[in-house]
């Protein structure tokens, strides 16, 4: 097998060498990223550099490669993992300020891009055509629902089973832990139990017919890739001779595939990971802090070095930090203590709060009192939380004090897809000639369209004002249900019980239970087949149950909903004329 390929560099430019070779890493640098960057670069042992937050990683990666150039290793000769395309092409670009190298003679990417790389170099070794295509996240969808329906035609009508996009969600999280996909249901996807026996088979023939049409999916580019270098030995020892050095990034986010990865065509011992224990949190695309952990018992010499020095937070919040990292279970953290290098600031302190709402009021008198009385800007202060649940407090009080506030992530409470659901519900049921409610709910039904829900609407309508009675009990009737379409039949018994019931409490109960048996009913089993992430859903609409006992009327509390929509509906929200 031939292993030269035209895209491969033979020859370094002098030019590169000579400008690395200039830089004063001594004086670029402080004494613990000078330690990482200059760590012997001929014949390193496995080096695992523990990061803090704000402790300049991405320079220290930065210098690292100037200074491997410096000494002669070639830019092919280096692998840069990243887990973002961005963060791989921001590091190459510094790389090429300081040594004026071209960042397309590295290996620079993300797992997945390398990946591809490698196949379409040698996957031909392991049965894999060079002219495969690569599936987006839509296509990969519709692979694997024909696949379902090829098993099973009926899975997808019932909609308590994952549709396909949460169904390729949890085969993906399988792949890439490594687990068994019936402990990945039980762990993650508790929902879906009673289906867990039928999703081998399902991957079974999504496999097929991925290699049957010659493409592959985001999974495949990793799992493949590490088929390549176990099963295709020249390939193996081709990239374990190829890269003289790997860095990867963000290693303590890499999950059981990245990792296996790594250690596979690592194993000439010259790989240098960088992260932090104590920042793992991806663990929902399967990311895994034991591998950091156990990366020293992996690679048997490994040399340890700490970057400590923290340019980003002032002293007392960084004491408030290592005293939470000390008190972690000997054996399952590093033993870190972050440095600042900024000066001393106010000390962080913890109020208790009875509720969430209680919290909210705390934190929007303690903004107000932080621009009136110390003059801080609007901009100056910044508020975290934990979940998307967690904002709508917030959300409510900054505007009811009209304080000015910009979101700066994530969709805001009230636009969240499940909880307009929610809302269309009771909008409808309080409101029968609400039809932009009705079409919201109704096309959530398998086969009704806009014109679809638009038919039954009338027909309903139509019923209703001819027998006097209410527009709910009307969708029951014959003459709605013959509008109903076909795929729909099923579920309209039930969906319109739902209805029914959430309407019976409307009239005996608080908002609160209303809401509570809108979740619980038809909309619930949705929610379970619709979403990868229901439980955290689920939240989010206990949530807004806790906001609904706030209220004794529905209809108070439906008004309320959608005049604070038009207060936090904007990222940008500003303060009234007088404020």
């Amino acid at each position: 097998m031939d292993f030269l390929t035209d895209d491969e560099p033979v020859f370094i430019r002098p030019r590169s060498g000579a400008v690395a070779s200039g830089i004063d890493f001594k004086k670029a640098l402080n004494e613990e990223q000078f330690a990482v960057v200059t760590a012997d670069a001929d014949a390193p042992p496995p080096l695992l550099v523990l990061a803090g937050a704000g402790s300049g990683k991405t320079r220290t990666l930065t210098y690292r490669v100037a200074y491997l150039l410096s000494r002669g290793v070639r830019p092919g000769e280096i692998l840069l993992l990243t887990f973002t395309n961005k963060a791989a092409r921001e590091m190459l670009h510094r790389v090429n300020e300081l040594t004026g190298e071209e960042p397309g003679r590295f290996w620079g990417g993300t797992f997945h891009s390398i990946g591809c790389r490698a196949l379409r170099m040698f996957g031909d070794a392991i049965g894999v055509p060079k002219n495969f295509t690569v599936l987006d996240a839509d296509d990969a969808e519709g692979v694997l629902k024909r696949a379902v329906e090829g098993c099973d035609k009926l899975f997808f009508k019932d909609k308590r089973h994952p549709k396909p996009g949460p169904l390729h969600g949890i085969l993906s999280l399988a792949r890439n832990t490594r687990l068994p996909l019936d402990e990945v249901v039980e762990r993650f996807f508790p929902q879906h139990r009673e289906i867990a026996g039928k999703l081998a088979e399902f991957d079974r023939e999504y496999g097929r017919r991925r290699r049957e049409q010659n493409v592959l999916d985001f999974d495949d580019l990793l799992e493949l890739w590490l088929r390549l270098v176990r099963e295709a030995p020249d390939v193996g020892d081709y990239f374990r001779r190829r890269f003289r050095h790997i860095l990867v990034d963000e290693y303590q986010d890499t999950n059981a595939l990245q990792s296996q990865l790594i250690d596979e065509i690592g194993t000439h011992q010259r790989i240098m990971v960088v992260g932090d224990d104590a920042q793992c949190i991806y663990s929902w695309r399967g990311a895994d802090f034991e591998n950091i952990m156990s990366f020293p018992k992996r690679h048997p010499g490994t040399r340890i070095h700490r970057i400590e020095t923290n340019y980003r937070s002032t002293p007392q919040i960084l004491a408030l930090a290592n005293g939470v990292l000390g008190a972690q279970p000997r054996g399952r953290h590093f033993d870190k203590e972050l440095k600042a290098a900024r000066e001393g600031a106010q000390k962080p302190f913890l109020v208790g709060t009875f509720d969430g709402t209680e919290q909210a009021r705390f934190v929007a008198a303690r903004a107000a009192a932080l621009h009136e009385e110390e003059g801080l800007a609007w901009s100056d202060i910044a508020v975290l939380y934990r979940a998307h649940y967690q904002s709508l407090d917030v959300q409510l009080e900054l505007s009811r004090a009209g304080i000015p506030y910009q979101i700066t992530s994530g969709v805001r409470f009230f636009e969240r897809q499940h909880v307009r659901d929610v809302v269309a519900t009771l909008r409808f049921i309080s409101n029968t000639g609400d039809e932009a409610a009705w079409l919201r709910i109704a096309m959530l039904l398998p086969g009704v369209g806009e014109k679809g829900a638009e038919k039954t609407y009338r027909a309903a309508r139509e019923h209703a004002d001819l027998l006097r009675v209410n527009m709910v009990d009307a969708l029951v009737s014959d003459d709605v249900k013959s509008k109903v379409p076909k795929d729909a039949k099923a579920e309209w018994e039930g969906f319109c019980a739902s209805l029914r019931e959430v309407g019976a409490a409307m009239g005996r109960a608080s908002p609160a239970e209303a809401v509570r048996l809108a979740i619980e009913g038809w909309y619930g089993d949705y929610m379970k087949g619709q979403y990868a992430d229901y439980i955290e859903r689920l939240e989010e609409l206990k949530a807004l149950a806790g906001f609904a006992a706030r209220f004794t009327d529905i209809r108070e509390m439906l008004a309320q909903i959608v005049l604070l929509s038009g207060e936090t509906g904007e990222r940008q929200v500003d303060a009234p004329p007088d404020a």
